[in-house]
């Protein structure tokens, strides 16, 4: 029995007044009559508790916007592209003036059914986070497999800059070399400039260290004066952000046409086409991370703002001006690749050549 049908039953049945029931309990004595009246009205069930929400709210999001958050939703999912919050605020701003929070839209998507609960992940909470200051202060590179359509599997390269999330580069090859890794690096490095350092795990492609020695990547970034920096090993945390773009690359592959074999000349596969689609421009849709497509743009428009992070020889930046040195790619498309069989060449005592050495000569 509760208070309400307590206070009903004094005041009916054993006939006290409702002063004193309302002295007695502490109560109003205007609440008993409203109790009175909700029992002589509708019983007993009358005197359930009532919802406090109330019968409107002014700034509560429209039927006809949640309608459009719920079909965004639906779109970007069926064409591969990340389905977040940010993304749908993003295209919600195209066609829309007021567009709800962030929060707001999780609140949405969780209410329609539209988000899965994962209890078994790792509490955000429990992580140690961590970014860049400014573009081009850290690169982060990764290596991931994908299957063709006819069982072929192939791996792809991704370059991703850790303050921005801009997607620098995405290569494919039928096995990733250590002159695959630079050529791809010096690729991106032409359209985005030099990064102060580089970020990886310990692939044999990346480290050589626990093999006594040194890759071609190692080499080459010591030559231009890049700071080369590796996760430990089984901790792929470390590389969470370009771990997270292989989840938004193979999502977006699996809504395309499957790529199946190889396109001549050499290593250019079928497959390279989707890659250079993905992500899509700038304000084109579907759009990727709104957000994060934000802050890529304007890190890859301003990276004058971190130049000061560029590595820079002596006796170079007074005279050519660039402040980095010169990229060796068409020198590295003319070098040997390494035998099928994992033959290396013989270990060499002369120490990789640094700019410095032709400054001196």
């Amino acid at each position: 029995m509760g208070m309400a049908r307590y206070v009903v039953d004094a005041v009916l049945l054993e006939g006290r007044s409702a002063r004193e029931v309302a002295r007695a309990h502490g109560i109003s004595k205007t609440w008993i009559y409203e109790l009175i009246a909700r029992f002589r009205a509708g019983g007993y069930e009358a005197l359930q508790p009532r919802s406090r929400r109330p019968h409107s709210c002014k700034h509560e999001t429209s039927r006809e916007l949640v309608q459009a958050i719920v079909a965004l939703r639906g779109e970007l999912e069926t064409q591969g592209h990340d389905a977040g919050a940010e993304t749908i605020a993003y295209h919600l701003s195209q066609t829309h003036k007021d567009i709800p929070s962030l929060s707001t839209i999780w609140r949405i998507l969780r209410r329609e059914g539209l988000v899965v609960a994962q209890r078994q992940k790792r509490p955000r909470c429990s992580l140690t986070r961590f970014e860049a200051q400014l573009p081009n202060e850290c690169w982060q590179a990764d290596v991931t497999a994908w299957q063709l359509a006819s069982g072929e599997v192939v791996e792809i390269l991704d370059l991703i800059d850790d303050h921005s999330r801009l997607h620098l580069g995405c290569d494919a090859y039928l096995r990733v070399k250590a002159a695959d890794v630079v050529e791809s690096f010096h690729r991106a490095a032409e359209l985005h400039r030099l990064p102060a350092s580089l970020l990886s795990d310990n692939g044999a492609v990346f480290v050589g260290g626990y093999r006594r020695g040194k890759v071609a990547l190692e080499y080459e970034l010591q030559r231009l004066g890049v700071q080369f920096k590796n996760s430990r090993p089984y901790h792929p945390q470390t590389l969470g952000k370009v771990e997270r773009l292989h989840q938004t690359l193979k999502r977006y592959l699996a809504k395309q046409p499957a790529a199946d074999a190889l396109r001549a000349p050499g290593a250019a596969w079928l497959l390279r086409p989707l890659l250079q689609q993905h992500p899509p421009a700038p304000g084109t849709r579907p759009a990727h991370a709104a957000t994060g497509l934000q802050r890529a743009c304007e890190g890859t428009a301003c990276w004058r703002a971190g130049r000061h992070l560029l590595p820079r020889s002596r006796g170079q930046g007074r005279q050519g001006g660039q402040g980095q040195p010169a990229l060796r790619l068409e020198a590295l498309q003319n070098r040997p690749r390494p035998s099928p069989q994992g033959a290396r060449d013989p270990p060499s005592d002369r120490r990789p050549e640094h700019p410095r050495d032709r400054c001196e000569r």
